[in-house]
C-alpha cells in the first residue's frame, strides 16, 4: 500500500502557524478557539496556508483577498496595491 504524501504546504505547530500569520503564538491559539481553521492531530496542530488566507479574508470582511507577507514578498508592490484599493473607497461623510 502506498502512503499518501502529506501536503508540502501544511503548517505544523503553533510556532510555524503564528510565524506565518506574523502574530504571537497566543494570538494564533485564540484565533483557533474563535474559528480559525486548524486541524488537531493528537497534541499537535496543522493548518493550510490557503485556508488561513481564506479565513482571514472572511474575518476582515473584505472582498479582496488578504495577503500574508512572506520573505519573498515584494512589499512595495503590496503597498501600492493597498493604496490603490484605498483610493477606490469613497470617504465617509461626516455628521455635522
Amino acid at each position: 500500500m502506498v502512503k499518501q504524501k502529506e501536503s508540502v504546504e501544511s503548517l505544523k505547530g503553533w510556532s510555524v502557524i503564528a510565524k506565518f500569520l506574523s502574530t504571537p503564538i497566543s494570538t494564533a491559539q485564540r484565533w483557533a478557539s474563535e474559528g480559525m481553521p486548524v486541524t488537531r492531530i493528537g497534541r499537535y496542530v496543522a493548518a493550510s496556508p490557503a485556508e488561513l488566507e481564506r479565513w482571514l479574508t472572511r474575518e476582515a470582511g473584505t472582498k479582496e483577498t488578504v495577503h500574508i507577507a512572506s520573505p519573498t514578498t515584494d512589499l512595495l508592490a503590496d503597498l501600492k496595491r493597498g493604496l490603490s484599493q484605498a483610493r477606490k473607497i469613497p470617504p465617509k461623510k461626516s455628521r455635522s
